[in-house]
């Protein structure tokens, strides 16, 4: 599905260009603690951004096809992304200690967005 390879490659674009400016832009303006939380934030985006270029080649019609459990994953991932690294760069930006309890939320989506990519294989091989 071309949303997947898009929103992959966009997320992929994005995680640069913010791994970029928190290197930086951001080294002497944040400290150690908050220039860590960034660079997760990047990490995962871009992780995550790859996981969903996967999902779009993988609901190819010659590969697994788009199926259910695959546009499933990759929304799961693309949520994942917006909780997950956006809590964590609007954290590292704001020093608001609550938006600690959003990140979970991300963390959550991608887990159960990687166990629909593996359901989507199995049911595949079956």
């Amino acid at each position: 599905m071309p949303f997947f390879i898009i929103a992959g490659a966009v997320n992929a674009a994005i995680a640069v260009a913010l791994g970029a400016f928190g290197a930086h832009a951001l080294k002497e303006r944040l400290s150690e603690r908050y220039l860590a939380i960034w660079e997760t934030a990047v990490q995962y985006q871009m992780f995550h951004a790859l996981g969903l270029i996967a999902i779009g080649i993988l609901m190819s019609s010659s590969l697994l096809g788009a199926t259910t459990q695959l546009s499933w994953a990759g929304y799961l991932l693309l949520a994942g992304i917006i909780f997950f690294s956006g809590s964590l760069y609007i954290l590292s930006l704001s020093g608001i200690g609550v938006l600690g309890a959003i990140t979970p939320i991300g963390g959550v989506a991608f887990i159960i967005g990687w166990i629909m990519l593996i359901v989507a294989a199995v049911k595949y091989t079956q």
